[in-house]
């Protein structure tokens, strides 16, 4: 097969970028497409977990994160009644952050950062390309049709195309890969300014069905993100100013905290938030970041979940490049590895919707880390990507 590349990679965000730098320091060819030129905006919380901080210096990009963005000590959590912990990121145990702080980074200043990254390696980064379609040969993937921003149509061939592409993510519609997720909610973003004492920590409101989250920048403005149910909000599309203050006022003390600060931005909506997305069954394709699902917005996990899926994706994909064995048999290998590093995240995130649906459950357990502050280290250990959720268990076992 005729090839314009070793792997051709739809998307250029965190999960896209970083899967080319690290193949790219490989020494594969790389050819990268997207249909934005960088920088650009993204609708994000804009919190990256602290593990992330790891990633993005092996990447090479952290320096320059840092300089657009604003540690976050820990997290202040408001229960409905008003019961308030705050959590740290610090060393639990033998676990320890790689620095003791999260990552507030507008979405503009993370991806431009990663792509500026993309221009220094030898690849061939494309953007305003907007891929249509995925190419096959019988079962196996072999490249993709693209349309330049003129409109003009190119078909771009290599034996592994990676989906890296986001929420809606051409490639895994075309391998029938989606399917809807019964927790349906829509997320509601804009930054404000003016919130008194809003700088080291983030902040979240629970208060069933909802809940919010303050994520402070470094340019004084504050990511507020409300989540709501989307059943609440479908007959607000077009009036969603409106619906986001009613709602805002229907959580007192977000209510209360957001007094006297001015909107700065406009409401942008995303939903439904969470996804399903099977692994492909076809050769020659594999898919990273958004493109294969995502869940849960409450811990923010979702950049922290792109550079990590990026690395296990870029290891299988070197490897079966290599070997010249592109069969989803021997990708299977990545998502097997992809499985052992989310799921048992994936079941404490489970928990903690379950905790964030029902009033009396969330009091309780705010009650109860409010008590047990050992118990809520390791939480935020959990939470950040640095202490692995077995350790949880074991510290609900011992009583910690």
């Amino acid at each position: 097969m005729e090839r314009d590349a070793d792997v051709i990679i739809v998307g250029a965000g965190p999960a896209g970028a970083a899967t080319a730098i690290l193949l790219a320091e490989q020494g594969l060819r790389i050819i990268v497409l997207d249909r934005a030129r960088f920088p650009r905006p993204k609708l994000c919380g804009e919190y990256l977990s602290p593990e992330a901080g790891r990633i993005l210096d092996r990447l090479g990009v952290l320096k320059a994160v840092d300089a657009a963005a604003a540690p976050l000590r820990g997290m202040r959590i408001t229960a409905p009644d008003g019961t308030q912990i705050v959590g740290t990121y610090r060393a639990v145990g033998r676990w320890a952050p790689y620095r003791q702080h999260a990552i507030a980074v507008p979405r503009v200043a993370l991806d431009a950062a990663l792509a500026d990254r993309l221009r220094l390696l030898p690849v061939d980064f494309r953007e305003e390309v907007r891929v249509t379609d995925v190419l096959f040969e019988g079962r196996r993937v072999v490249g993709v049709e693209a349309r330049l921003d003129g409109g003009r149509a190119v078909a771009l061939r290599a034996p592994l195309v990676a989906g890296a592409d986001g929420r809606a993510s051409v490639v895994a519609e075309r391998l029938r890969c989606r399917s809807a997720h019964p927790l349906q909610r829509m997320a509601l973003t804009t930054y404000v300014a003016g919130v008194t004492d809003c700088r080291e920590q983030g902040e979240v409101f629970v208060d069933p069905p909802d809940y919010a989250i303050l994520n402070p920048l470094a340019d004084g403005r504050v990511n507020v993100s409300v989540v709501v149910p989307l059943a609440h909000v479908a007959s607000y599309a077009d009036r969603l100013e409106l619906f986001f203050h009613a709602r805002v006022k229907q959580i007192p003390h977000l209510a209360r905290r957001l007094t006297g600060a001015e909107r700065v931005e406009p409401i942008r909506a995303m939903g439904p938030l969470a996804f399903r997305v099977a692994p492909p069954r076809h050769d020659g394709v594999l898919l990273v970041g958004d493109a294969r699902g995502f869940y849960d917005p409450f811990t923010g996990e979702g950049v922290f979940a792109a550079l990590r899926g990026a690395e296990l994706a870029a290891e299988a994909a070197t490897q079966a490049i290599r070997s010249g064995d592109v069969s989803a048999r021997a990708l299977r290998a990545y998502e097997t590895a992809r499985r052992e590093a989310f799921r048992a995240k994936e079941r404490v995130v489970q928990l903690l919707q379950l905790v964030i649906a029902r009033r009396s459950l969330a009091n309780r357990v705010a009650h109860a880390l409010a008590r047990r502050p050992a118990l809520l280290d390791v939480l935020m250990g959990v939470i950040g990507d640095f202490v692995p959720p077995r350790a949880l268990a074991s510290a609900l076992l011992r009583g910690a």
